[in-house]
Formats: structure tokens, sequence, C-alpha cells
């Protein structure tokens, strides 16, 4: 299982980078320098729970969200990335934009499927 400072420090950062924020930016919101908010994300620091609240507070998200995946092994980075990217671009929509896209979603997935099948 991936150390605790590590997953949380990718989650940071991809959640960051995922809300266009730089280092600073998200340091300047919760009262950190810059070089500290790098040492979360590579996972150097040890932060404090108020840190981790004002981190939470300050990425519009829930302890849910930070800790998603956990117990996952995070081995496709990249894959986390795109969906914390595509998260953000939900989150700003109302419901039946999100049902509109869920459902475009679900008919790309089931035509790759087939032409997966289809390959076999």
């Amino acid at each position: 299982m991936i150390k605790i400072n590590a997953f949380v420090g990718e989650r940071i950062k991809s959640l960051r980078k995922s809300k266009g924020l730089t280092q600073a930016n998200l340091g300047e919101q919760v009262d950190l320098p810059q070089p500290y908010i790098g040492g979360i994300e590579k996972g150097e620091r040890n932060i404090s729970l108020d840190t981790l609240q004002k981190l939470i507070e300050a990425l519009d998200i829930t302890p849910e969200e930070l800790f998603r995946n956990y117990d996952n092994d995070l081995s496709n980075k990249e894959a986390h990335e795109i969906l914390d990217r595509i998260n953000a671009l939900l989150v700003k929509r109302d419901i039946e934009e999100i049902k509109i896209v869920e459902s475009f979603v679900n008919d790309i997935l089931k035509t790759i499927d087939n032409l997966n099948n289809l390959k076999k």
C-alpha cells in the first residue's frame, strides 16, 4: 500500500492542477509558502490535521474526495489526474447537464466495448 504522505501529496497536486491553481496560489489561500506546498505534494512533509483541513477547504473538496482510491494502487497516475480534471469540469454544471454527459459517456464506452469485442 502507498504511504499516506505520498498519497495525500499526489492527490493535493492533482486536485490543485485540476482547479488551475499554482503552488503559490494554494499556499496563499492556506497561509503557507510555496516551497512548503511543494514538500507536501512530494510527500516529504508530515502535515497537521489543521493544515489538511485548510487544504481541503481551499481546494473546495470533501475529505472523501481527497482520499478517494486510497485503498487502490495508484500505478496509473495519469488516469487519476484525468479523472480529477473531468470532475473539476462537472462540478460546475447543474444536474441535468451532468446527466447528459453521463449518457454520452455510457454510449461512448458501449461503442468502445463493441469495437474491442469485434477485434477479439
